[in-house]
């Protein structure tokens, strides 16, 4: 998952994933199948971590604009710290998977829509305790912030730059108040 997410399916040779995983590539195939194989399921790993991660830290009793505050402000600084500039692997597998591919093309859709579903459902709860809105419409939210902290992990890739950043991030905490 570190090669891929590193240098990109592309770029990645059978002899970086071999050195990555210390197995020939008899043993690399006969575990892993193809190396495509191997990149779905190492997106598929990362997803379940990185989503793990996402619903764990929605799931507190702090406020839902806290809560985002907290995650976007450890975001940035992974960011600006340097493991958070490779980008975000689905962002980079969207990117770099052909169009005709569509069991991998399903697998990054699927990945964005989890993380959109963990947003939604904490949205839904602070919406249920007056954290926002009655007229908040949290499916359209929930799409924005995911789509947002995609972005934010692209514009951070090229420019980790912390002032802009955490400009993009007050605008997306700024959408809570509407």
């Amino acid at each position: 998952m570190q090669v891929f997410w590193s240098k990109g399916y592309d770029a990645t040779s059978l002899d970086d994933l071999c050195d990555a995983t210390g197995l020939s590539r008899s043993s690399l195939y006969a575990a892993f199948g193809d190396k495509r194989s191997l990149m779905l399921q190492s997106l598929s790993r990362y997803v379940d971590n990185g989503s793990e991660k996402i619903a764990k830290r929605l799931a507190t009793k702090a406020p839902f604009r806290a809560a985002l505050a907290d995650f976007l402000n450890d975001f940035i600084d992974a960011i600006v710290a340097g493991p958070g500039r490779r980008g975000c692997f689905i962002g980079n597998c969207a990117a770099e998977i052909p169009r005709h591919d569509r069991e991998a093309m399903a697998q990054v859709r699927a990945a964005l829509a989890r993380n959109e579903g963990y947003f939604r459902a904490a949205l839904d709860a602070a919406k249920s305790r007056g954290e926002l809105s009655r007229k908040a419409d949290t499916a359209a939210l929930a799409r924005f912030i995911a789509s947002s902290i995609q972005g934010l992990r692209l514009v951070g890739k090229a420019n980790p730059d912390r002032a802009l950043l955490e400009d993009i991030a007050a605008v997306m905490l700024r959408c809570l108040d509407e």
